[in-house]
């Protein structure tokens, strides 16, 4: 089969996979991991070699910076200490763990383990923003989860390439590692913040909604790229671009092109993660049939592999969660709900499996490197695992917890924040009055519409073809005090992330509407 028929066939059974999952309520990957699972066992289907440059430079950077953008920029500076702690330290901590059973249950010498360790010992950023958005976490549960994600990814890829070198040449040297280690890190959060530079002048001064969505679809390549040219870690450099730009992004967009972009990027991610995972099960039956060829076993290894990150990421997070919990004793979350959702939350997905996939085919002296296809299948194996055990019931471990966010709150929450906004455009309407800035005629329409809309709380009926340009200039003016005033009160810590995103899209699409009559 084709490289080009697979990506084809891989998108419309994505596509049909997606559907299913959603119609029976559980996330896509699993049931895509299953799918291709399911396919590659059929008879007569052709084996498939996934390449380290479609998974690492096509597929991993645009996912990583959709999932830095959705980043919230005010809570990550409430839980950066837990963030760093789990995405420092529980990523070595995961390594030499998951080494040390490598080296118990399998032939792999202990640098390899290492590699694998270092592997695995990354979560996936997508899940993780799949999980908010379906499931409607606590808004800084959902940043802690989401930026461990994002820069335990940075952290494990660093230590993969050191540990990768270490374990080619045979020799430690904890000098080089640590230099090695360093420049990667230090290398792409350069370029991560230079490219992050670039593009921010570069969309200031962009109106055209086309262009704006070449350019975000650019940028994470454009990042890693550079940061690989000069020897820095790529994923660093996308990471800290995409929450760089995150943050900065209600200052580089219009209404216009925030829709857009919501429009554009979704279906490239959708359709880049289709991909990915249905590789994933279509991967797993060849190698686990060349391993077994070479009379090599790998399930018991699998199996405690995927025990031992999960153990040890309760024994990380637990002490965190009650730290946290001792820092702000008046929330009302228990130490083990959160401790379970936290950990539960912990699948695995692209990053490890780009990763095991760079891991070169010759050693150093030229020879085939022996105990690649053992790496590839435990770390494809333990992602599938994770991808499909967790991921079928961490809906029902978020529910049991207790911690998520109900329907009809989110709902009550978006009905005060309009009101509140709409409040504070009564009163910048005063303030035109008073400036003589607007005709009365003008301000007594548009004040019309502001209280009906506070009183019934529903979305304004159509204008008929009479408005005239000063009324609509007027309540475009109006809606942008309210973006305004929305972002005062996120910023406040009065709403939420996620009713912050429902109502600025509701301004958004008001403000289009009027800019096109």
């Amino acid at each position: 089969m084709r490289a080009v028929e697979t990506v084809l066939f891989l998108v419309v059974l994505a596509t049909v996979m997606a559907a299913f999952a959603r119609r029976i309520r559980v996330p896509a990957p699993p049931v895509l991991v299953l799918a291709g699972v399911a396919i590659a066992l059929i008879p007569g289907t052709p084996d498939v070699e996934v390449t380290p440059s479609v998974v690492s430079l096509v597929i991993l950077p645009p996912l990583l910076y959709a999932a830095g953008e959705e980043l919230s920029w005010r809570d990550l500076r409430l839980v950066w200490r837990p963030v760093t702690v789990l995405a420092v330290g529980l990523v070595v901590a995961s390594a030499a763990a998951v080494g040390a059973v490598t080296v118990w249950t399998t032939a792999l010498p202990a640098g390899l383990a290492f590699v694998l360790g270092a592997v695995l010992a990354s979560t996936d950023p997508v899940a993780v923003a799949a999980l908010g958005r379906r499931l409607s976490l606590p808004s800084r549960l959902q940043t802690l989860v989401q930026a461990e994600s994002l820069f335990n990814d940075a952290t494990s890829l660093v230590l993969f390439r050191g540990s990768l070198g270490v374990a080619l040449a045979g020799v430690v040297s904890w000098g080089h590692v640590a230099t090695e280690f360093g420049l990667l890190a230090v290398g792409g959060a350069a370029v991560g913040a230079v490219v992050a530079a670039g593009v921010a002048v570069i969309r200031r001064r962009t109106e055209d909604p086309v262009l704006e969505s070449v350019v975000a679809l650019l940028t994470p390549y454009l990042a890693y790229v550079l940061a690989e040219q000069v020897h820095g870690s790529g994923v660093t450099a996308v990471v800290v671009a995409s929450v760089t730009l995150g943050a900065l992004r209600p200052k580089l967009t219009s209404p216009r092109i925030r829709l857009q972009l919501a429009a554009v990027y979704p279906t490239v991610i959708f359709l880049l993660e289709s991909v990915v995972f249905s590789l994933i099960g279509l991967a797993l039956p060849n190698l686990v049939r060349r391993l077994e060829q070479a009379g090599q076993a790998w399930v018991l290894a699998a199996v405690a592999i995927s025990a031992t990150l999960l153990v040890d990421r309760v024994i990380w997070v637990l002490p965190v969660v009650a730290v946290a919990r001792r820092r702000e004793p008046s929330t009302r979350a228990g130490v083990w709900p959160v401790t379970a959702v936290v950990a539960w939350a912990g699948t695995r997905g692209v990053v490890p499996l780009a990763a095991a996939l760079s891991v070169p085919l010759l050693d150093n002296t030229g020879a085939p490197l022996q105990g690649r296809d053992l790496i590839l299948v435990l770390a494809i194996a333990v992602i599938a695992m994770s991808l499909v055990v967790q991921g079928f019931t961490l809906a029902a471990v978020v529910r049991r917890s207790g911690l998520a966010v109900s329907d009809a709150h989110l709902s009550d929450q978006s009905q005060v924040a309009r009101t509140l906004v709409d409040a504070y455009a009564l009163a910048y309407l005063d303030q035109v009055e008073a400036a003589h800035a607007a005709t009365p005629v003008v301000l007594d329409r548009i004040r019309h519409r502001l209280r009906a809309r506070v009183a019934m709380r529903d979305q304004p009926a159509g204008e008929s073809g009479t408005a005239t340009a000063a009324y609509r200039q007027l309540w475009r003016d109006v809606v942008a005090a309210q973006s305004t005033e929305l972002a005062r009160l996120y910023a406040d810590h009065q709403i939420s992330d996620t009713v912050f995103h429902q109502v600025q899209r509701q301004l958004d699409l008001e403000h289009t509407r009027l800019a096109d009559e």
